[in-house]
């Protein structure tokens, strides 16, 4: 077992998806995915039999629960057949819900696994999720990291995106912008900001260490090209004028580079796949640390330069 497709038919029951936008080991090399229900219900994105449920510590934050919980899902048993539900016959481990099921439940995609719990693993300016990531049944099932490549298999499209849009949306570490526009939006079509060369973009920039491109495929499935290398040198990729990135394959190593908007640092940009018609651009800005805040209906140009050393979260 190589690596863990999830088809379309469950990848289309969230607003937004990112492989590659957090710090934690379950997500290196995009071995794990976020899954935003429209909703605060833990959304199924396997089926198969419950193995067994656990309440694990997470970072202490005051905006945050004390408690995070572990969903162990055997997708090699279920009614759906492995393929389509998505596990290919590996141990499917469900973070950030709270458990309404237990030892020897069976589940189906789409099925409510409990209410969405905010873990101490979330930045403050992260969206409560569904992560999931997949296991051999042989290897250990509770450790954080050892799971395999995920893939997807609905297209994401590129959103170019010149710098400059009106802020939507704040909170206390963030803010969404109008700008760039869903290039389709039709409520089905997955897109996230693109490099000035066309490709998607996903993770934290600058503030993860390494993010992804979207555009990577073997055997006609989204991101699943996992080799080291493609043939020849590793790509530059530019966002907004400046070299953020080289990759050969889907992980993208992030260069030294420092956010700004309207000239003030920040600590950069949230780069996720969405299907939501208002898409835009979500800038991270913690005003704890000295940075800015933003108002609903001003405008605001980012840019992005080159800096010696980047202010990396992890």
């Amino acid at each position: 077992m190589d690596v863990v497709s999830l088809p379309s038919s469950v990848v289309g029951r969230y607003r937004r998806f990112s492989l590659y936008n957090s710090p934690y080991p379950a997500h290196d090399a995009g071995h794990g995915i976020d899954l935003y229900p429209a909703s605060n219900v833990g959304v199924s994105p396997v089926a198969g039999e419950v193995l067994d449920t656990r309440t694990v510590g997470c970072p202490d934050r005051s905006y945050a629960a004390s408690n995070d919980h572990l969903i162990l899902i055997d997708t090699g048993v279920n009614d759906e057949g492995s393929a389509d539900a998505g596990g290919g016959g590996a141990v499917a481990r469900v973070l950030h819900v709270d458990p309404a099921v237990s030892a020897g439940d069976h589940v189906a995609v789409g099925d409510p696994l409990g209410e969405m719990v905010r873990s101490g693993f979330f930045g403050p300016w992260v969206d409560n999720h569904v992560h999931v990531d997949f296991r051999d049944p042989e290897e250990n099932l509770y450790r954080a990291s050892g799971s395999l490549p995920v893939a997807v298999e609905t297209p994401v499209v590129p959103a170019p995106w010149d710098g400059t849009g009106r802020v939507v949306d704040t909170g206390e570490t963030y803010a969404v912008l109008d700008a760039p526009a869903h290039p389709a939006p039709d409520g089905e079509t997955y897109a996230t900001l693109a490099s000035d060369g066309g490709v998607p973009l996903d993770g934290g920039l600058p503030h993860y260490t390494g993010g992804g491109r979207l555009d990577r495929t073997l055997d006609g499935r989204v991101g699943t090209d996992t080799r080291a290398e493609i043939d020849g040198e590793p790509e530059a990729l530019l966002f907004l004028g400046e070299t953020v990135g080289h990759g050969s394959a889907r992980t993208v190593t992030w260069t030294d580079t420092r956010v700004t908007v309207d000239r003030e640092p920040v600590t950069g940009l949230s780069l996720f796949a969405s299907r939501e018609p208002g898409f835009g651009a979500k800038i991270v800005s913690r005003p704890d640390a000295g940075q800015p805040s933003f108002s609903v209906g001003e405008t605001v140009t980012v840019t992005v330069e080159s800096v010696e050393t980047a202010e990396r979260l992890g």
